[in-house]
């Protein structure tokens, strides 16, 4: 897969990642865009948090929200003639959405094989984001390194698939691929 039209958003937590992919995805000239949100806020501050996000994008977004078929949303909207630009945000939730419904963590990588292949066939330009936790300290309970060790199997799968990669820190966008 070459990945000519995939770009991952990756950083930390207030990073600017978020910003960003919503910036290049922006650039754009489209007229259909889709914005794939996978969190399922679960209490106000979530809550809050999507608004935030929601007020932070033009209008022309369409949402579409999606927790656990991503490959399915982006076969969906990638094909030709359906939307000008995807953008998924955030890869991170979607694990952990994954994790609640799959205990078995081959069950989790097989959708983001499901989903390489889908990015692989889009005819149109996606824009991913996810979070960086591989940096941090080893965490405590078996779940958050679950959780870690997955998000870092997403990230790699991810921008194997991508021709640009972009690291987030501080706000600053470093490029590394």
């Amino acid at each position: 897969m070459d990945g000519r039209e995939i770009h991952l958003v990756l950083g930390g937590c207030r990073s600017g990642k978020s910003s960003r992919a919503l910036d290049l995805a922006d650039a754009r000239t489209a007229e259909k865009n889709i914005f794939v949100a996978t969190c399922m806020p679960a209490d106000d501050e979530m809550q809050a948090r999507v608004v935030r996000h929601q007020q932070e994008r033009d209008p022309k977004w369409q949402t579409v929200e999606e927790p656990l078929e991503l490959a399915r949303v982006i076969r969906e909207h990638g094909r030709p003639r359906g939307a000008d630009v995807i953008l998924v945000d955030c890869l991170t939730l979607w694990i952990s959405n994954l994790m609640a419904r799959y205990e078995d963590d081959d069950k989790v990588m097989e959708q983001v094989g499901d989903l390489g292949r889908a990015l692989g066939d889009a005819a149109c330009p996606v824009f991913l984001v996810s979070n960086e936790v591989g940096g941090g300290i080893v965490p405590e309970n078996a779940m958050a390194r679950r959780f870690r060790d997955l998000a870092g199997f997403v990230n790699q799968h991810t921008a194997r698939c991508a021709r640009r990669v972009t690291w987030m820190v501080a706000g600053i966008a470093v490029e590394i691929k």
